[in-house]
């Protein structure tokens, strides 16, 4: 494709289409495309003037050759980057406002006044039958404030007040709805769905496969933990469903054949095979997006309680005006206080605060389900960490594999990999990538599986019974015995060293030890934790009280706590609640969920099971740890600024009614400043509560 130079500089350039304007597709379209490229670190694209600004590393030729290759009919683009797209979005409203502008400037310069007069009394009965409507309900809200002034100015035959407060009114209410949307739209594309990999049934046989090549009508297996990433129907098995993120309900559901599972739902307990319903681009943004609308969780306590006060405070605000007018006799002082109210500001502003807080928690990979989480987040003063795959390092690896059986490590190895590739866990990630890095195929050969949370993998291979997992699992719970020499091998084994047990047939058929070290910045977290308000941090784990102990010295928890189960977390953070302490949990696995649940703040990491993702109030990225300080200051911030803006809003509303009562501002000038400042107010609290340094410097 034609594209013309505009401008560059080293690392920049700006380029036009050779045609005269894009559709929203052909803009959305160019710009995945060149975000796709490894050698361009961003892409902006401007629909109406087809021009694009790239920034890239390397060399300017990649780029230009990229440019010239492109073509729009040879790209596809998943279709969940149209519908999530906000472009559509703000050009409609940018649109809206325009018009409204045009319209308002060309009525004032060409109809005369009886005419607008006339449209304006019509256009009046719109603002009259919803201040009526709300009455009716019993209900004293702004409502009522708009349709008094704009009544009392038609009625007095003040048109042009009437007219200008109309048109203040219709900016005021584009701004706001454009600015909620387009917060709300931020979040959900955020909070999407983004599923890389599926098992797909294939002549009996799964196959992990990329979640594009899935089309209507394939077969799809989601195993115990995993999202279901499709909307279908059950076709095989049976499930205990958590469908949390698009109900809110808490309690599982059961699915059997021939019933409807929906994407992003969480498998909690047994197995699934589906009939996609449909494919590719099947984005649950629109859902998500509705789900932020309408949930409950959204709001934190002190937002709720702004809005409650917003709502108390319009029958003050008619009773002012009803006495100014009585005192002065002055319609134009009454109308001056009507046109004022705090309900819009305290509404849009500390609504704005939440969501842009929770999309700057984004910035930082750290995904925030709801306005309270962060309030609870900031309230808090006590935090409970798992220790593997979350104090530890989120990619453990398997450092050697003992054989016990005279079976070749490989073999041992391989029959491990094979039982704990469905399984979501970061060590059961460690062995299949050991044995995928060796080459070795572990091939379904296995019956189904059965996982018992925080204990192992039960199984049959070739007729045989397969275990593993834990100590406990296999010699206490299983009573499988232990070869001879084996005792030895077992004592001789390094003890900083996390072990697998894989028995067969009851007996024990080999140890893979797996070294999973201290995260790096964990001491250091633990300790930025506590100067941002954190008193108290603890440690939990499964692993021996050795094991525990020399961890918890190298992170600097407060307490350790070892050989636990999952009741055993989630009973503790219920006794720290009943103490009156505000708890956070930082876990990654299905252990981790009951936990997760019962803490005011559960924290799952992005790399752990689904379902403690899906249990869990905030995910943060598994990269490191700073997260969970970025998450906290943020938090912090956030009701630092609520606090401010009520304040604020409190404060120039008040002046701006007083003002009025005195006769220093007119009620068009009160309706100018009072919208004015809640949009002002409104676009401050999208501003960054972080500055963006690197989060080890916080």
């Amino acid at each position: 494709m034609k594209f013309k130079i505009r401008h560059e500089i080293r690392g920049r350039i700006r380029v036009q289409a050779a045609q005269k304007e894009m559709t929203c597709r052909e803009a959305d379209t160019l710009e995945y495309y060149l975000n796709c490229q490894e050698n361009v670190i961003s892409a902006k694209v401007k629909r109406r003037t087809s021009g694009a600004v790239i920034c890239y590393r390397g060399e300017r030729e990649e780029v230009i050759r990229l440019l010239r290759e492109f073509q729009y009919g040879k790209i596809k683009v998943p279709e969940a980057v149209f519908q999530s797209s906000g472009r559509k979005l703000n050009e409609e409203y940018w649109e809206k406002l325009v018009m409204k502008m045009v319209l308002r400037a060309g009525s004032k310069l060409f109809l005369p006044y009886p005419i607008r007069a006339g449209a304006t009394a019509f256009r009046s009965c719109r603002y009259l039958r919803h201040g009526l409507r709300t009455l009716a309900r019993r209900k004293l809200e702004v409502p009522v404030l708009d349709a008094a002034a704009i009544g009392v100015s038609v009625f007095r035959g003040d048109f042009d007040t009437a007219g200008s407060v109309m048109f203040l009114l219709g900016i005021g209410e584009i701004l706001e709805e454009w600015t909620h949307k387009k917060s709300v739209g931020d979040l959900a594309r955020s909070m999407s769905l983004n599923i890389e990999k599926v098992w797909l049934l294939c002549d009996g046989q799964e196959v992990l496969v990329d979640s594009a090549k899935v089309r209507g009508q394939d077969l799809v297996v989601v195993h115990m933990g995993n999202v279901i990433p499709f909307d279908g129907t059950v076709e095989a098995g049976e499930a205990m469903v958590n469908q949390a993120s698009l109900t809110g309900e808490s309690v599982p559901v059961a699915r059997t054949k021939g019933a409807s599972v929906y994407a992003g739902t969480v498998v909690e307990e047994g197995e699934l095979t589906i009939r996609v319903r449909v494919g590719t681009g099947a984005s649950k943004y629109e859902r998500i997006a509705a789900m932020i609308e309408e949930s409950e969780k959204l709001k934190s306590s002190v937002e709720g309680k702004a809005e409650h006060l917003a709502d108390r405070l319009v029958p003050w605000t008619l009773a002012g005006s009803a006495l100014t007018w009585f005192f002065t006799k002055n319609v134009t002082k009454m109308l001056a206080v009507l046109l004022v109210d705090f309900s819009c500001a305290l509404k849009l502003a500390i609504p704005i605060s939440v969501l842009s807080a929770i999309r700057e928690a984004g910035a930082f990979h750290v995904t925030v389900k709801g306005g309270k989480y962060l309030e609870a987040v900031a309230e808090a003063d006590t935090i409970v960490f798992d220790k593997t795959g979350t104090l530890t390092k989120a990619r453990p690896t398997v450092s050697r594999v003992v054989s016990c059986n005279g079976e070749d490590p490989d073999e041992i190895l391989r029959l491990a990999a094979c039982l704990e590739e469905h399984f979501p866990h970061s060590m059961a990630k460690a062995v299949v990538d050991a044995a995928r890095a060796k080459g070795l195929q572990h091939e379904e050969k296995h019956s189904k599986v059965e996982y018992l949370v925080a204990h192992g993998i039960s199984t049959t291979v070739e007729g045989k019974k397969a275990l593993i997992g834990s100590w406990h699992f296999v010699f206490e719970d299983e009573k499988c015995a232990l070869p001879e020499g084996a005792k030895e091998k077992l004592d001789a084994l390094p003890p900083e060293y996390s072990q697998l047990y894989l028995a067969v047939e009851g007996v024990l058929a080999g140890v893979i030890c797996i070294e999973d070290p201290l995260r790096e910045e964990a001491a250091q977290v633990v300790r930025a934790l506590k100067e941002a308000g954190i008193s108290k941090t603890v440690m939990m784990t499964g692993d021996s009280d050795r094991t525990a102990r020399a961890a918890a010295a190298k992170a600097g928890v407060d307490e350790y706590y070892s050989e636990v189960l999952p009741e055993d977390k989630a009973r503790f953070v219920e006794m720290e609640k009943s103490k009156g302490r505000k708890v956070i949990m930082v876990g990654d696995g299905i252990n981790d969920s009951p936990a997760l649940s019962a803490a005011d703040v559960g924290i799952a990491i992005s790399d752990g099971a689904e379902l403690a993702r899906e249990v869990a109030d905030v995910t943060i990225g598994a990269e490191d740890l700073w997260q969970l300080v970025a998450l906290k200051h943020i938090s912090s911030s956030l009701m630092r600024r609520i606090h401010w803006n009520y304040r604020s809003i409190v404060g120039f509303n008040t002046g701006l009614i007083a003002l009025g009562v005195a006769g220093i501002l007119q009620p068009s000038a009160s309706a100018l400043l009072h919208n004015t400042s809640t949009l002002a107010i409104s676009l401050k609290s999208m501003n960054p509560l972080l500055s963006r340094r690197s989060d080890k410097s916080m």
